[in-house]
């Protein structure tokens, strides 16, 4: 019964999540300084609200953030569909509570997982990237962070956390996946600007 909780993918649950979190980090020191590494609608909605990033950069940053994950899941479709045997409407990965969650868990407790771990997640962000923290070293807690996070909650959702990951393979699942979608916008955006503000009050009280 536990086994039936995790997803099928071949290089297991801890694979998957190390590969999550090693994108990140490399990606990280890579562009980190020329566009600080913003790939998440969610990070860059909760950075504004911490004070961290301009107003005016919001829409062209999560357009650009989203055409990159459908571009992306694109890439994916067209070496996945290379298997034998391979049917998108099996979920190509796709985000989804219910039925389509890989342990059953229904809508709240989805909800309530990426509202929580996308929370975590912006304050880690807010902390590794603070001023006063050791320099150098951000992208390391930050791709470690994501690392768990997805350890934790793949078995609850497949681990969105990021808007612009759901939408680049709902696309091409359409039916539940879209339908579902709503959520892994709300929730991650929701999640991510109170890890800023519970950030920011922290971090004001021990300046």
């Amino acid at each position: 019964m536990i086994a039936a909780a995790f997803p099928n993918v071949g290089i297991g649950l801890l694979g998957v999540s190390l590969a999550f979190g090693l994108t990140l980090l490399t990606m990280a020191y890579a562009i980190g300084h020329i566009s600080g590494c913003h790939i998440n609608p969610a990070v860059s909605i909760g950075l504004w609200a911490g004070g961290r990033f301009p107003a005016k950069d919001l829409l062209p940053y999560i357009v650009a953030q989203v055409l990159g994950g459908v571009v992306a899941g694109g890439v994916l479709y067209a070496i996945a569909s290379g298997q034998a045997g391979f049917d998108v409407a099996a979920g190509f990965a796709s985000n989804g509570y219910g039925e389509h969650s890989p342990g059953g868990y229904g809508l709240w407790a989805a909800l309530v997982c990426e509202v929580v771990m996308t929370m975590m997640f912006l304050f880690i962000i807010m902390g590794a990237t603070d001023k006063r923290a050791p320099q150098g070293f951000a992208p390391i807690a930050i791709g470690l962070g994501l690392t768990l996070i997805h350890l934790i909650s793949i078995p609850v959702t497949n681990t969105s956390v990021n808007p612009a990951r759901s939408t680049g393979v709902a696309v091409y699942v359409g039916d539940w996946a879209l339908g579902q979608l709503w959520l892994f916008w709300v929730a991650p955006i929701v999640g991510a600007v109170l890890g800023a503000v519970v950030y920011t009050l922290v971090s004001e009280k021990e300046a």
